[in-house]
């Protein structure tokens, strides 16, 4: 085990509030209950400063401590999460999104549910240029053409059972939808893995070419991971596509090589 260290606040934090969110984050997805002797090794507090942070934090329902003496997040934080849920809208996510991924790519963006076997846009930012793709808010468009629509289509639990799902949440598509039309979308989650929704940019085939589509990919899944985090879902599969970049495409052609 290492050296236990004190929790330092902080700058401008406070150090009890940092001690109690350490504990409260050293719990991970799987874990029905943690002893005093892991806490400790996982947040690197000393077992008597988490005993006393426990106090307060059993006292406002946040953890429980069980009959065994193991401790297991509290029912305050359910409550909490309810809240939020309750509070929380997508028109105050979406757009600032969306605008931030046509800055970054030049190209127009949309967010899309489905809608029985179509997809709706609810959301859309038009590329700044004059040759664009142009779709508008509340265009219905098919289900099982471009890149938003496979993704919809890919990880909708009504649609695909999970072990289907794809392993790279990313797709693209040149010419699929329209023949001059390129597309690369993602998936944007909720809690417990639920589909909020698919993040996309679209613009010209011309403009999407083997050379352009993977700088423009780690902007669309930046984006779905921020979109998702901030709508209450697990950023992990995009942080692992991130690191090791996998694009999904349709419709397009590496060039062939060429010999000196």
């Amino acid at each position: 085990m290492p050296a236990e260290q004190e929790v330092e606040p902080k700058a401008g934090g406070v150090a009890a509030v940092e001690r109690a969110f350490a504990i409260l984050h050293a719990f991970r997805a799987g874990d029905t209950s943690l002893n005093l002797s892991e806490l400790a090794f996982r947040t690197g507090m000393y077992k008597s400063t988490i005993l006393r942070t426990m106090t307060s934090l059993i006292r406002e329902h946040c953890i429980v401590r069980l009959d065994d003496g193991t401790y297991q997040l509290g029912s305050m934080l359910l409550h909490w999460g309810g809240l939020y849920q309750a509070a929380l809208r997508l028109d105050d996510h979406v757009p600032a999104i969306l605008r931030r991924l046509v800055q970054e790519t030049g190209e127009g963006a949309s967010f899309f549910t489905r809608e029985n076997n179509l997809r709706v846009c609810l959301f859309r930012i038009d590329s700044p240029k004059s040759v664009r793709d142009h779709i508008r808010t509340g265009d219905l468009l098919p289900l099982d053409k471009g890149a938003a629509g496979k993704v919809l289509s890919s990880f909708d639990r009504a649609l695909t059972p999970p072990a289907n799902f794809p392993e790279h949440p990313l797709i693209a598509t040149v010419g699929e939808r329209e023949p001059d039309i390129g597309a690369i979308a993602a998936p944007v989650f909720g809690p417990a893995g639920s589909l909020r929704g698919a993040i996309a940019i679209s613009g010209p085939a011309a403009r999407f070419s083997l050379e352009t589509i993977p700088e423009m990919s780690q902007a669309v899944l930046k984006a779905a991971s921020d979109l998702t985090r901030r709508l209450g879902g697990d950023p992990t599969i995009f942080e692992t596509a991130l690191a090791s970049l996998h694009v999904t495409t349709t419709g397009l052609s590496a060039p062939s090589a060429t010999t000196a």
